[in-house]
């Protein structure tokens, strides 16, 4: 019981973990401080996206929920979780690459963003 608790409350971690890559930018917006926790989560968004990795809190989970008594899963987070919400078709390298440059756009414009709003207070 306590291991499928762990894997719920890790995906959970990792749900939230993948929407502050994509939009925590504009939270710099109003708490410039956390561009400097932001910045690397993007970074390595990024990364596992362009290199076709896969996130090592996946094969954790997957252990957690295989000592629960689950059966875990094959590929990626997003691959199995949110692809199937978003896409109806699998993943593919070239979606990987679309996705991981829209993480790095939608971020360059919120940085952008947050940069404009800050000269101006200066």
């Amino acid at each position: 019981m306590i291991y499928r608790l762990l894997a719920d409350v890790l995906l959970v971690l990792h749900l939230a973990f993948v929407i502050f890559v994509v939009a925590g930018g504009a939270l710099v917006w109003r708490r410039p401080w956390l561009a400097g926790l932001h910045l690397p989560a993007v970074a390595w968004g990024a990364w596992i996206e362009f290199s076709a990795g896969i996130c090592p809190l996946t094969p954790l989970e997957n252990r957690l929920r295989q000592a629960g008594g689950e059966a875990g899963y094959t590929g990626g987070f997003i691959e199995h979780y949110l692809l199937p919400l978003i896409y109806p078709a699998g993943l593919t390298p070239r979606l990987q690459l679309v996705l991981g440059g829209l993480v790095l756009a939608v971020n360059l414009v919120a940085y952008a963003l947050a940069w404009r709003a800050l000269r101006r207070r200066w």
